[in-house]
């Protein structure tokens, strides 16, 4: 499952990048910008989430190590 995670994350930041090319930085909010705004911001989200699920299982493999 770490690696899953890992290239999920991988996955996220790559098209983060290809996102950021796509910016225009006088209209933030119009046309192919916005799209790629909407972009980022869904990749951060799922980094996020990829960091919450690897913390979740390791929280979950420790409690089942105790008993």
């Amino acid at each position: 499952m770490r690696i899953f995670t890992i290239v999920i994350m991988v996955i996220a930041l790559g098209l983060i990048a290809l996102n950021v090319t796509k910016l225009d930085f006088n209209n933030i909010f119009e046309g192919d910008s916005g799209i790629a705004l909407i972009g980022i911001i869904a990749c951060l989200c799922v980094i996020v989430l990829m960091l919450v699920f690897r913390t979740s299982k390791a929280i979950q493999d420790k409690i089942k190590n105790r008993k």
